[in-house]
């Protein structure tokens, strides 16, 4: 009577594994395979056109400034028609009309870490997969990685 099927470690395989399995690998090496470098920061407004005027365009790549101003205004709208429908109709189609730019965002901007954009759906897969998805949201692009890196390590400007 005690101790797990083969269901339950296969659930457990697909739920913890799988996803540790992407969140721990490496992004290849060498120069990022989605284009240059997406630019300078944006300001909330720059980056809210942005954000619409790629409406649906999922390659390229975009800051870190350029996918959070998009998602911090979603939330903020998102709240507001919570808070004037009790219903839930205006923000379910303001969902609906943002679930498309979101999903092209959050891709070109996993393309800024030189990671697949595929690489969003684990944020489905249990709490180990969004918050390895969020992390990489959140990290520096891997060419300033890189160029850090580099100038750190004495590749810069030298003092003679």
């Amino acid at each position: 009577m005690g101790g797990l099927s083969i269901w339950h470690w296969l659930i457990l395989v697909l739920l913890v594994v799988v996803p540790l399995f992407f969140v721990l690998r490496k992004p290849p090496a060498g120069p990022n395979r989605f284009g240059a470098e997406p630019g300078q920061p944006h300001d909330f407004p720059a980056a809210i056109a942005s954000f619409f005027r790629n409406y649906a365009s999922f390659s390229g790549r975009a800051s870190r400034s350029e996918f959070w101003w998009p998602v911090l205004m979603s939330i903020c709208v998102s709240l507001i028609l919570a808070i004037i429908d009790r219903s839930g109709v205006m923000e379910s189609l303001w969902s609906l009309a943002v679930l498309l730019p979101m999903l092209a965002v959050s891709a070109r901007r996993l393309h800024d870490l030189n990671r697949s954009g595929w690489l969003q759906l684990l944020s489905l897969l249990t709490p180990i997969g969004l918050i390895g998805v969020l992390v990489w949201y959140a990290t520096p692009p891997r060419d300033a990685v890189a160029a850090d890196a580099g100038f750190h390590q004495g590749a810069g400007p030298q003092d003679t």
